[in-house]
This record gives C-alpha cells, sequence and structure tokens, in this order.
C-alpha cells in the first residue's frame, strides 16, 4: 500500500461534513479506485462499490435508472444488507463517466440526504464539460500518478529526509553531497517508473523492469482504446497526435504542428481543437500553452494556437524511448538527448502541484521551458529544466528577470543534476528534484 496526498483530501472533505459529492478525476491506471476503497472502507462501516464500467459492459443495469426512486431500488437489490444511514453509509459510484445522466443526479441525491456519496471517473473532464451539474452540487479533485515525494515515500525514504530537502529548498542552503547523490538517484529511477502505482509496484517492490514496462505498455493501449468513444475519424486523428507527441518532444522546436498531424500544409490548429480537448480533458496528455508576453496571470496573454503536449507521466515516455535499458537515464549516457525527458517530469511535477502550465515562446528573446504563475506576488515564475549537467546552456531567461530589460521579472528557476544551490542576477539555480516544492 502506497502513501497518497489525495488521502488527505479525502479524509478532510468528509471530516468536514460537506454537503457536496466529492467527485475524484483522473486518467486511468493512477490508482483512484485502490485509494478511494482504502480510505473510505476505514471512515464508513457500510462500504458499498459500484463499478459502472462492469455494468455498462454486462447488464446495463443503471442504463434504466433515471431518477432516485429506481436508484435506490437498484442499489438495495444488490447491497441491501448493507443500507443504513447518511453517517455509517457510504456509495462509491466508480467509472460513472459511462453513464452522464447519473452525473445530473447526483444533485438529487445530495439534496435527499440520505446516504453519503463518492464518485470516480476516468474520462470525468471529457463528460463534465457535457454535462450539465448544477452548481454547488459537487466537489471535483483532480489526480494525477504518484509524484516524486510520494515515490520517495515508497522507496521508504523518511520525512525528516523530505523535510531537509525542504529547508535547503527554502533558505537556499547547500545540500549534503551524500544526500545528493542518493536522492539524484532515486530521480533517476523516477524517470524510469513514474507514478503509475502498478509500475511503482513492480520497480520497487518487485524489482522487475520487464514487468514494469508491461504496465506501460498496457497503459499506453488503455489511453489509446479509450478514444473509441468517438468516431472514426477523430479517434485516428487523436491517436495519430498521441503517438507522434515523442517525436515532438525530441524535435528542436518542441510544439504541436497542424501541417504534420495529417501531412496537409494548410492545416490548422483550430481543425484539430476537439482531439487537443480530448488529450487534455481525459488526463492522458498535459497541454502547455505558449506565452509571447509573460504577464500576470497567463491565461490572458496565452495562445492555444501554439502548444506543446507531454505524456501524463514520465514512465510511459523512457518505456517508448529506452524500453528495458536503464543506462540511458542511470548514467547520462553521451550522445542520448534526455531533454524530453527532464521536460516532462518536470511538467508532471508542476500539474500536480495545482500550477497551469504555459512556455515563453518569442522569436527574439528565445524561448523557456514553463511560465507559472506566481499569486503569492501576483507576477510570473519562469522555470528552465536542464538535462544532466548542462545548467549553463541557455540564452532567453536571464532576459525575462533582466531588471534593466523588457519584463523585470523578479526571479526564476534553473533546474539541473548539478548539487548546487545559489542565485546570480536574478536566477536560482537548484537540482532537479527541488521541483517537488515549486
Amino acid at each position: 500500500m502506497f502513501k497518497r496526498k489525495i488521502e488527505h483530501v479525502i479524509e478532510e472533505h468528509f471530516s468536514s461534513k460537506s454537503d457536496k459529492i466529492l467527485v475524484i478525476d483522473g486518467a486511468r491506471q493512477i490508482g483512484k479506485t485502490f485509494i478511494i476503497r482504502y480510505v473510505c472502507q476505514k471512515l464508513f462501516p457500510n462500504y458499498i462499490e459500484i463499478n459502472l464500467k462492469d455494468d455498462f459492459e454486462n447488464k446495463k443495469e443503471f442504463d434504466k435508472v433515471r431518477n432516485i426512486d429506481s436508484f435506490y431500488l437498484y442499489i438495495s437489490s444488490l447491497h441491501g444488507d448493507k443500507l443504513g444511514n447518511k453517517e455509517d453509509t457510504l456509495i462509491f459510484l466508480d467509472e460513472i463517466q459511462v453513464y452522464p445522466h447519473l452525473l445530473t443526479m447526483l444533485k438529487p441525491l445530495r439534496t435527499d440526504n440520505r446516504y453519503t456519496y463518492i464518485v470516480s471517473g476516468s474520462l470525468l473532464g471529457i463528460t463534465l464539460k457535457h454535462t450539465f451539474i448544477p452548481m454547488g452540487s459537487i466537489t471535483e479533485q483532480k489526480m494525477y500518478p504518484m509524484d516524486f515525494e510520494e515515490f520517495l515515500w515508497a522507496n521508504g525514504v523518511g520525512n525528516d529526509a523530505i523535510e531537509h530537502l525542504k529547508t535547503s529548498f527554502i533558505n537556499k542552503t547547500p545540500i549534503e553531497v551524500g544526500v545528493h547523490n542518493v536522492v539524484l538517484d532515486l530521480f533517476k529511477k523516477y524517470l524510469l517508473c513514474g507514478g503509475l502505482p502498478d509500475a511503482v509496484k513492480e520497480f520497487v517492490i518487485n524489482k522487475n523492469i520487464f514487468k514494469m514496462r508491461r504496465v506501460h505498455q498496457e497503459t499506453l493501449e488503455y489511453y489509446k482504446d479509450d478514444c473509441s468513444q468517438y468516431d472514426e475519424e477523430h479517434k485516428l486523428k487523436i491517436r495519430r497526435i498521441y503517438d507522434s507527441m515523442p517525436s515532438y518532444m525530441q524535435n528542436k522546436v518542441k510544439r504541436i504542428q497542424a501541417s504534420k498531424i495529417e501531412g496537409i500544409k494548410k492545416s490548422t490548429m483550430e481543425k484539430y481543437a476537439d482531439e487537443f480537448d480530448y488529450l487534455i480533458s481525459s488526463g492522458i496528455s498535459l497541454g502547455v500553452n505558449a506565452v509571447s508576453n509573460p504577464i500576470f496571470p497567463l491565461v490572458e496573454s496565452s495562445s492555444k494556437n501554439l502548444i506543446k503536449l507531454y505524456y501524463n507521466d514520465v514512465g510511459l515516455l523512457t518505456n517508448i524511448l529506452y524500453k528495458n535499458n536503464i543506462s540511458a537515464v542511470m548514467n547520462d549516457e553521451s550522445g542520448v538527448n534526455l531533454g524530453s525527458v527532464y521536460e516532462t517530469v518536470v511538467a508532471q511535477e508542476l500539474i500536480a502541484h495545482g500550477h497551469e502550465l504555459f512556455y515563453f515562446d518569442s522569436k527574439k528573446v528565445g524561448e523557456v521551458d514553463y511560465l507559472l504563475n506566481d499569486y503569492n506576488n501576483l507576477t510570473v515564475l519562469p522555470v528552465e529544466v536542464k538535462s544532466g549537467d548542462d545548467s549553463h546552456n541557455f540564452r532567453a531567461i536571464p532576459k525575462l528577470v533582466d531588471q534593466n530589460g523588457n519584463y523585470k521579472l523578479k526571479y526564476g528557476y534553473i533546474l539541473s543534476n548539478e548539487n548546487k544551490i545559489y542565485g546570480k542576477d536574478s536566477l536560482i539555480y537548484l537540482p532537479i528534484y527541488l521541483v517537488m516544492f515549486i
């Protein structure tokens, strides 16, 4: 059983006595069902779990449920012996996206106040966009693969060690060489493994790279199959974009180019709006929009026509690039470009921490990997990622933080494998694993 941060979120929701229904939204294979089951079985004597996808693929009982009376009828026919009251009975509706009409019933179920509910789904980001749910009925919580801190917990790293790293991050104090080497080694293993719980289990507990990669490959196939809800034309375009993402990441120009999706020179990004919406809203891809003028809040100046896409889990990418060969990542082999891997893991980490992702793109100034909204200071925080020890080969980010330049951002982060924490000319240099504290 791996410790997950969302445990606290679920526990806090129920302890707060909120009258809203908690909805956990995230991609497949990230551990939603397991963690909800684990927490709720502890909190409620009467725990009822309904896998709606299984029902949809077999009897389709809940397809006939159109009001709360018929809902209670079916629930009681399945689990009547467990039905108590709101305080002691939790009903978990898993994979609710297969029955969008049940989402519209969440308000009357909440209003009726007979039992307590929790809901999850794999494609809820898509379904919720096209389903009317009255305001105030639900609390939506995004869930992602295990982040690096959760990976450290899985590897037995204690909170004292993590707090020591956090103190170094806050105070900008050096990290001992021995500590740095251990944490960097684990970070490189995280690049191979990623944060899918089944993959982490095979890597950390069973020490089996082959089985870990099988989890990655199966998950990639699941993600591709999930787009089958669309017609054949849309499905093929989604899969084409998804399959081509690693090649874009390896290019000097990493943004998606519409003309290359189907080989049509005059194609526009608007033509593929539905496909991009699916890839991002489903949680299987992380979208990063371009900004040419880094002004807070970034959404006001972002361009949806210039977008980068990253996999939601870095292990999926290293599976595609390196399969069972671990030396490229672990040994920083010369001639192997790890830039896309490091950018992916930083994107994965930042979005898990609640950041919306943007990047800076200017023909005159250059490109910066990530721009973040700094809500505490009402400004923009630039982040540059360098693979290996190459932390000095950049040109754009110094211009963003130059106090005599056009942008005058307060400071920016340079992330690399170097064991150095220091500030220079409004740039703060950090070991890349400290991204877990940004």
